[in-house]
């Protein structure tokens, strides 16, 4: 199945001690050193394109790359859905790709949840924190961190097709057969 529209964001990671400092850059929107993952994902939340840069490394010029990206690698992806965040420049660059780009607005001041059309990004986010080693980026080079998440990313299709529920680095539980 070819996904016909997909979701860009962004997310700012700290990094450990022993990154190197040309590998990293300060995201000042939200105080952090360390990395960014630019990711596209499916409406599924399903990742089909992540490219990781330097903190300091803004929205534009990662969307840039990933509409590079979705264009060379899923010529399908007719839309794609991104936040406030991705200028001009990107919209320009995606429709030179033939590839729409659909500005979504942040919810209303509504209490409490309010889902969005990008919804699946974010929850794709939530999903890299369950895998430990992505909760913060260790590798000295970015492609290794991409690597990282395309395996768990992996991990995380293999459960849902096995049934398994556990994540696989938990031990598993015994049960008490005398009781």
């Amino acid at each position: 199945m070819r996904p016909g529209a997909a979701i860009a964001d962004a997310q700012s990671v700290k990094t450990a001690a022993n990154v190197p400092e040309r590998a990293q850059g300060i995201d000042a929107g939200k105080r952090i050193k360390g990395r960014k993952r630019h990711i596209v994902t499916d409406m599924l939340g399903l990742v089909l394109a992540v490219i990781v840069t330097a903190a300091s490394v803004s929205d534009t010029a990662g969307g840039r790359a990933l509409v590079d990206r979705i264009a060379a690698d899923h010529p399908s992806v007719a839309a794609l859905l991104v936040d406030n965040g991705y200028r001009v420049s990107v919209a320009q660059h995606a429709h030179a790709a033939g590839i729409d780009l659909v500005v979504t607005p942040k919810p209303g001041q509504a209490k409490g949840f309010e889902p969005t059309p990008r919804w699946p990004v974010e929850r794709t986010f939530g999903w890299f924190i369950q895998h430990r080693r992505l909760a913060r980026d260790y590798e000295t080079l970015p492609e290794r961190s991409a690597a990282h998440i395309h395996w768990a990313m992996i991990d995380l299709m293999s459960r849902r097709l096995s049934g398994r529920t556990e994540l696989s680095w938990r031990p598993p539980v015994e049960t008490d057969k005398s009781a």
